[in-house]
C-alpha cells in the first residue's frame, strides 16, 4: 500500500467551527433587531435559517446562483418565513445590508476547533497539507486567515467556485491531489460530512477519514475510517 504523503481537509465543521459561529451570529443579529417576529423562538429561527441555507447554498453549488446571490436569497426566504411583508421584494442592496449585519456578528464568533491547530502543527513537518471545500475560495481563505490556520494549507487550496464542480464529484478531490503534487493513493482526506467528504474521497481513490465529532456510531462503508477528534489523526495516518 502506498505511503500517505499528503492530507486534504474540508473547512467548515472540520477545521473551522462554522455551526457555532453561524448560531452565535444569527441569534446576536436577531437580538439586535434583525427579526420581524419576536414570537419565534431562537431555536426555531436557527433551524429555519439552516433549512433555508441548505436549499439556497445547493443552488450556488449547482451554478444557479453566485455566492453573493445565494446570500441574498437566504435573507429573503428567511425573512419571508418570519413574516416580513416585503421580504420577497427586497432589493439586492437591502438583502445585502441585512446579511452584512448577520455576517458581522457571525465573524465576531469565528473560531477553529481546539484540536485543529495542534494537529496541523504536528502534521506539517511530515505531510503536504491542503483544502478541498464546497465554497468560495476567497471567503474560505479569509476565514482560515482570521483563525490562524491559512498558512498550513495555503499551498493547495481548491474550492468549488473556481474548480467548477463540488464534492462529492471525484474531480474536485483529484484537483486537490494535483495541487499537492501527489497521486490519490498517497493522499488522505478528512471531512465531517459522510456522503460529501468520506464517500466522495473514497470513490476518488483517496484514503478517507470521516470526522464524526458527535460520535454517532453510524455505520460506515468498508475502507472509510472514522475519527471523533483530530487529535487522533497523526496516529491514524501512520496506521493507514
Amino acid at each position: 500500500m502506498p505511503t500517505i504523503r499528503g492530507v486534504l481537509f474540508d473547512v467548515d465543521d472540520t477545521l473551522f467551527d462554522y455551526s457555532g459561529s453561524e448560531a452565535a451570529g444569527l441569534l446576536a443579529h436577531l437580538r439586535a433587531g434583525g427579526r420581524p417576529d419576536a414570537s419565534v423562538s431562537p431555536q426555531a429561527a436557527l433551524e429555519l435559517w439552516r433549512a433555508v441555507t441548505e436549499i439556497q447554498y445547493a443552488r450556488f453549488l449547482a451554478g444557479e446562483l453566485t455566492f453573493r446571490a445565494q446570500q441574498y436569497e437566504r435573507t429573503r426566504r428567511f425573512l419571508a418565513h418570519l413574516g416580513r411583508a416585503d421580504a420577497d421584494h427586497l432589493t439586492d442592496e437591502q438583502a445585502a445590508a441585512w446579511f452584512a449585519g448577520y455576517a458581522a456578528h457571525r465573524d465576531a464568533a469565528r473560531a477553529a476547533f481546539p484540536d485543529v491547530a495542534p494537529t496541523l502543527a504536528a502534521l506539517a513537518p511530515r505531510y503536504r497539507l491542503g483544502v478541498v471545500s464546497n465554497s468560495d475560495a476567497d471567503h474560505q481563505r479569509r476565514k482560515l486567515h482570521a483563525v490562524g490556520l491559512l498558512d498550513y494549507v495555503a499551498d493547495a487550496f481548491v474550492c468549488s467556485d473556481q474548480h467548477g464542480e463540488a464534492k462529492p464529484a471525484p474531480g474536485i478531490f483529484l484537483a486537490g491531489c494535483a495541487a499537492l503534487g501527489l497521486p490519490p493513493g498517497e493522499v488522505a482526506y478528512v471531512g465531517d460530512k459522510y456522503v460529501l467528504d468520506a464517500e466522495g474521497a473514497h470513490r476518488a481513490g483517496l484514503t478517507a477519514f470521516w470526522l464524526d465529532r458527535a460520535a454517532s456510531r453510524a455505520p460506515v462503508a468498508p475502507g472509510i475510517r472514522v475519527l471523533h477528534t483530530l487529535d487522533d489523526l497523526p496516529r491514524a495516518l501512520a496506521a493507514a
